[in-house]
């Protein structure tokens, strides 16, 4: 099974921090490194939004998410930033390597420049309708539990 590690750089609101600690539980995510403007899990919103999974997933803060990336780096992970760019793929083409680092950025203003360059890959989920992205949580879900299926799927065949 891969070991799923998640850093969330600048994601601004606490609902979707809370939800994403929702997400990283559910998905089996051993660790989520939390960068920049991201709200702690002390602040009553990301608590309330999380039902208090960040006391089921280690996570720790890391002021630059460009740090967290070449931490988890050192520990063997590869990098794949959750965006749309011309170099992304769709998410359901992607194959998880043994160690996987999933970077999500800000509502806004997505990944940085400066964390992209430093990313391995990067995927997208592809919209169907009229809106250009889904909210930062659901697609980090999306992405994860596509994850976690293809490894059922590879294992059953």
């Amino acid at each position: 099974m891969t070991t799923l590690a998640l850093i969330l750089q600048s994601v601004a609101y606490p609902v979707n921090v809370g939800s994403l600690f929702r997400v990283a539980d559910g998905a089996g995510v051993s660790q989520v490194l939390l960068c920049g403007i991201t709200p702690l899990p002390s602040s009553h919103a990301v608590n309330k939004a999380s039902r208090a999974k960040q006391d089921d997933v280690a996570w720790r803060y890391v002021e630059r998410a460009e740090d967290a990336i070449g931490e988890l780096k050192s520990q063997g992970y590869t990098i794949c930033g959750l965006e749309i760019t011309d170099q992304s793929t769709p998410y359901y083409e992607m194959r998880a390597p043994d160690r996987l680092c999933l970077v999500v950025g800000n509502e806004d203003h997505g990944l940085t420049r400066s964390v992209l360059a430093l990313c391995d890959s990067s995927v997208f989920v592809p919209m169907y309708g009229k809106g250009h992205s889904l909210n930062v949580h659901v697609s980090a879900a999306v992405v994860l539990y596509h994850i976690r299926q293809s490894e059922r799927t590879d294992s059953h065949p």
